[in-house]
């Protein structure tokens, strides 16, 4: 099995809900495959490099998985099926940017829990202090 990663954008016309299925069907297409499903991430709404379908912006999407070559056929296919799609790029990761990704993933994760550890931090800080006069 390779390591894999696909980025694709879909319409911003979409709401949340359809958002949100549109990744689930794409999820559950690589589930169905025997893809093993390693990172996902929502990269939001963002503006475009250039206009595709006179839109200027889209809702990004990341998922990283592990797979057989064949399954990257079926997705792509889905992907130009699919009209909520409007751009798609699935590549096979070398082991150095298999590395960097597993890397990456855990700076991210420790990362919130050093923003929420900070918060906290920051809160006990400015707690009001009792005056006696």
């Amino acid at each position: 099995m390779n390591n894999y990663e696909t980025v694709f954008i879909l319409t911003p016309v979409l709401s949340d809900a359809q958002m949100k299925e549109a990744v689930e069907k794409i999820k559950g297409i690589l589930t169905s495959a025997d893809a093993e499903i390693v990172n996902e991430e929502n990269w939001g709404l963002r503006k475009l490099a250039y206009p595709i379908n006179k839109k200027s912006t889209g809702f990004y999407q990341l998922i990283e998985f592990k797979a057989t070559p064949n399954v990257i056929d079926i997705l792509e296919t889905q992907f130009r099926r699919d009209e909520r799609v409007i751009r798609f790029l699935t590549f096979r990761q070398d082991k150095f940017a298999a590395e960097y990704a597993v890397k990456r993933r855990s700076l991210k994760s420790s990362g919130k829990e050093g923003k929420e550890a900070k918060k906290e931090t920051k809160a006990k800080e400015h707690k009001p202090e009792e005056t006696t006069n």
